[in-house]
């Protein structure tokens, strides 16, 4: 069983599932466009990501090539689920409502929930 990410590793699979694979200075580029953070924390963070299997890495070149050793639909899947049961006592329908609450979504998103939540209502008939 592979560990749950931490929110910095979270960070660096976000960076990873959007340019697929890189080296530790690209995710550090990216990174630091949004946040302050060092080369030695990204590497840092990436080597115990590597020992927890959350990485893969290429370590054919002379700069090590990683890649999420993860799906990003998988994480976020497990991460919602032990996110409603610890926060909403597993209720989806207390995280929906706090989550619409909490924000203004569009007309188009709206449309999208909507034809989900058919989807799922036509699906378990």
């Amino acid at each position: 069983m592979i560990d749950k990410p931490t929110a910095a590793e979270l960070e660096v699979l976000a960076v990873l599932w959007d340019i697929e694979q890189g080296s530790v200075r690209q995710v550090h580029e990216k990174l630091s466009q949004t946040k302050e953070t060092g080369y030695t924390t990204t590497l840092k963070i990436m080597q115990n990501m590597f020992a927890k299997g959350l990485v893969s890495r290429d370590e054919e070149k002379r700069s090590h090539i990683y890649k999420s050793a993860i799906s990003q639909e998988d994480t976020q899947q497990s991460l919602v689920k032990s996110f409603i049961g610890k926060a909403f006592g597993g209720s989806a329908k207390k995280l929906v409502m706090q989550a619409l609450g909490q924000s203004e979504p569009s007309r188009e998103e709206i449309k999208e929930i909507r034809a989900f939540l058919d989807k799922i209502e036509n699906d378990s008939e």
